[in-house]
């Protein structure tokens, strides 16, 4: 049994590491994200390493395919509503670390995991959707772009 534990455990450090791995990468490609995908949700979870160092890449300068945004949102998600017990359920100690790593990220795809994340879960704390609310209006990376075009499209 230890063994099993000794391989799982290096699964883990795998997912992580390909991750770390591009930190100082100028782009992540599409071949990037495939292997990223296929190292981190072949594992039984996306751990709390994992979605950091993903937040640590959304933060770098790196050029991001499109590809990237659905599976760093996809990834985050399933990391913050579904890999917890109960599933669905988003705790305070979740919601406070999911607000601390978008504040110190803000861009248009962590608002695109907050937003997530509240459309995915069954139960959030009373105070998470007017947090998400909030960060609308906060001079986001790209986000005023995109909701004043969603509005003029709207008209």
């Amino acid at each position: 049994m230890d063994m099993n534990r000794t391989g799982f455990g290096e699964h883990l450090d795998r997912g992580r590491a390909a991750v770390v791995s591009l930190t100082n990468a100028n782009e992540i490609t599409t071949e990037d994200v495939v292997r990223l995908r296929r190292l981190i949700f072949s594992q039984t979870s996306v751990g709390r390493d994992e979605a950091e160092a993903l937040f640590h890449l959304e933060r770098s300068d790196a050029l991001k395919c499109p590809e990237w945004t659905a599976f760093f949102v996809e990834a985050i998600t399933d990391h913050i509503v579904w890999q917890a017990r109960p599933t669905g359920v988003v705790n305070t100690p979740q919601a406070e670390w999911l607000i601390q790593q978008a504040d110190q990220t803000r861009t248009l795809n962590t608002f695109a995991v907050l937003v997530n994340v509240l459309a995915e879960a069954h139960r959030v704390p009373a105070w998470l959707p007017a947090a998400v609310r909030g960060r609308a209006g906060a001079g986001w990376q790209g986000l005023g772009n995109v909701l004043e075009e969603a509005v003029r499209k709207a008209a």
